[in-house]
């Protein structure tokens, strides 16, 4: 399946959630801090053979947000940052997961939600306190990945 993460306030802090612990490389090239428990469901999903998207509003590189996942030792396999979803996308919708052929969309903004309502796309929604983001993810996925089995 192919998964993608929304960057700010669902990985990278622009509220207040728990970090990562910085990695030299992460030090080295002045890269974001991540939310704590992202490198442990990057792994997990990558163990179930998931692919791992982000789709970001935010006009950051390609290279750059590659580059600052690269440092924590969890490579993403693709990004959508604005200009690109600009150029590809003409609904008028903040996120179109399904453009990229993403199966669900892990989000912290309800509007995405309804997005996903409207337009007949799957998001996972996580708050900035959730403390068990992770597990809650690994959860949703794990029935997403099961009724996709079963409709095959």
């Amino acid at each position: 399946m192919k998964i993608s993460f929304d960057l700010d306030d669902t990985i990278i802090s622009t509220t207040k959630f728990s970090l990562e612990k910085e990695s030299f490389w992460s030090k080295i090239i002045g890269a974001e801090r991540i939310r704590l428990g992202t490198i442990k469901l990057f792994k997990e999903l990558r163990t179930q053979n998931h692919q791992i998207y982000v789709y970001t509003t935010s006009y950051r590189s390609k290279v750059k947000i590659k580059l600052m996942f690269l440092c924590y030792g969890i490579p993403v396999d693709f990004v959508i940052n604005q200009y690109l979803h600009e150029k590809i996308i003409r609904k008028n919708v903040s996120k179109f997961p399904p453009e990229f052929d993403i199966d669900v969309h892990i989000d912290d903004s309800l509007g995405v939600e309804m997005e996903g309502k409207k337009f007949g796309f799957k998001t996972i929604i996580v708050s900035a306190n959730d403390e068990n983001w992770v597990n809650e993810i690994l959860e949703k996925i794990d029935i997403v990945t099961t009724n996709k089995s079963r409709m095959v």
